[in-house]
C-alpha cells in the first residue's frame, strides 16, 4: 500500500502536525542554545538577522520546595492536602500507531 493511498482523518492530520512542530521546536532549540551559549561566554547579547533581532537575557528564577519546607514546618500531607485545590484539565494525548 503506498502512502499516498491512505485517506487522512483529523486525528492523522493533528499527528502530522505535532511531529512537524516538535522536529521545528528541536531546531529552534538548538539555534537558541548557541546563541546562549555564545553570549554566555562573553558574545553578543544581542544577534541581528535581516528579518529579525534575537536578545539574550539572563534572569534568576527562585522556586519554593514545598515538600521541604513542609517537612521542616512539620507540615503533614492532610494538612497539606486540606489547602489543595483540584480542577479538572482535559487533553489529547496523539501517540503514532
Amino acid at each position: 500500500m503506498n502512502a499516498n493511498d491512505i485517506s487522512l482523518t483529523q486525528v492523522d492530520v493533528l499527528g502530522n502536525l505535532l511531529a512537524q512542530i516538535a522536529e521545528l521546536t528541536k531546531a529552534a532549540d538548538a539555534i537558541k542554545d548557541g546563541i546562549k551559549d555564545a553570549a554566555s561566554a562573553g558574545g553578543d547579547k544581542v544577534v541581528e538577522g535581516n528579518l529579525y533581532k534575537a536578545t539574550y537575557i539572563e534572569t534568576n528564577r527562585s522556586v519554593v520546595d514545598y515538600k521541604k519546607l513542609c517537612a521542616d514546618l512539620g507540615v503533614s500531607a492532610e494538612q497539606v492536602a486540606s489547602y489543595t485545590r483540584t480542577t479538572a484539565v482535559f487533553s489529547v494525548k496523539v501517540t503514532s500507531r
